[in-house]
């Protein structure tokens, strides 16, 4: 007669046992007889609620996959005679998608006579790279692709860390919005 090994509800090693036997206790218990270790020998059942079971794992997958952090590659696109101004612009956009955990693809359209001067194209993304190296890093190095030149740089801190930064300091900030007007009521004379 084939035999199991029969583990309890609760873990606990209840020994090798007939399948019939533990089918009996499963039923006495009101609980599934489910084969966790097939290979073993003897094989390994234990008692348990299936249904509950799968919930549970169902629950923990799902939770799993909602704190899984997405990365998003965000793009800014420039002109190798940017003003500098609009270069300050740009680069600001650059800081806050870094510093949100996203990575950026920097683009710099070349027209006309332009895309006979890639390397000025080049000076700026490497400028660029350069004003952002505390926040991120170049992952792909400046490539030339058809009339656009393309760069990649990755934030240092994943987008988990950033998020949980984010949702620190929102805290800090409605904690400090809650205090300030407990203490303008108090300055008020009565």
């Amino acid at each position: 007669m084939p035999e199991v090994r029969l583990v309890g509800p609760n873990g606990e090693q209840v020994g090798i046992v007939s399948i019939g036997d533990a089918l009996k206790l499963a039923q006495e218990s009101d609980l599934d007889l489910v084969e966790v270790a097939a290979t073993a020998r003897p094989p390994v059942c234990k008692l348990m609620d299936y249904g509950k079971f799968k919930y549970e794992s169902a629950m923990k997958a799902r939770e799993a996959r909602r704190n899984q952090a997405h990365t998003i590659i965000k793009e800014i696109k420039l002109r190798p005679k940017i003003d500098p101004h609009d270069y300050e612009t740009k680069k600001g956009h650059v800081v806050r998608f870094l510093k949100a955990g996203d990575k950026v693809k920097v683009t710099i359209m070349f027209r006309g006579r332009e895309q006979s001067r890639p390397e000025l194209g080049f000076r700026l993304l490497q400028r660029l790279a350069e004003d952002v190296t505390d926040l991120g890093f170049v992952e792909s190095q400046p490539k030339q692709d058809g009339r656009n030149m393309i760069m990649v740089i990755g934030p240092h801190k994943k987008k988990a860390e950033a998020k949980a930064e984010k949702a620190a300091a929102k805290a800090r900030g409605t904690d400090q919005q809650e205090a300030e007007p407990a203490e303008e009521q108090a300055a008020q004379p009565q």
